[in-house]
């Protein structure tokens, strides 16, 4: 098998957290956001992966997981890995109850590799994304056999202020092309930093 992509991201990859999504005490809320890039990928034209859920486990009293809503608050979020390749761009946000975490647990629910077209115009990350235009392209949906990611990265949520992720999808350890001439994904997300200000 020989690798195919070098991918990076912040899966900001949309979260999908626990049991409660908004913290009871406005007074003692802090924000998260989860944020996502990739690294240069030049064998396709796009790469398109959704994600389900994002998870933040909080390490106090219930010890709950907490929901980071996507972007735009749609249920799912996708993003094109390959206008990804240096900036980034916002997986999901939300307010939540401050306090020490452990975790985030990424899901990425389906990928599809596209070669030749021409690359859309619209931005990096969104609900849905158009494939690329044009005649002469090809498109293969990737086998993914998990797509249960889990970032063990202890980090502090303060209130009245925001903790930002910094996620990087590494496209190189993730997508690789079998045997049988198809293509598999084995998502593999680092944290690149955590930063918190007010």
């Amino acid at each position: 098998m020989r690798t195919l992509a070098t991918l990076t991201v912040a899966l900001g990859l949309g979260i999908t957290i626990g049991c409660s999504g908004s913290p009871t005490d406005p007074s003692r809320s802090g924000n998260l956001r989860v944020m996502i890039t990739d690294t240069p990928f030049e064998e396709a034209t796009a790469l398109h992966v959704t994600f389900t859920e994002v998870k933040a486990h909080r390490d106090e009293g219930t010890q709950e997981w907490l929901t980071v809503p996507f972007a735009g608050g749609s249920t799912t979020r996708t993003c094109n890995l390959k206008k990804l390749e240096g900036p980034f761009d916002l997986l999901g946000v939300a307010s939540l109850d401050a306090g020490q975490y452990t975790q985030l647990r990424l899901v990425v629910d389906s990928a599809r590799i596209y070669f030749g077209g021409t690359p859309t115009t619209e931005a990096a990350c969104g609900p849905t994304l158009a494939a690329p235009g044009g005649s002469g392209g090809t498109s293969q949906a990737l086998d993914i056999p998990s797509g249960e990611v889990k970032l063990i990265q202890p980090f502090t949520l303060a209130s009245n202020g925001t903790t930002t992720i910094e996620l990087d999808f590494d496209g190189n350890q993730s997508v690789r092309q079998t045997g049988n001439g198809r293509y598999m994904m084995s998502p593999v997300i680092k944290i690149l930093s955590v930063k918190t200000g007010s």
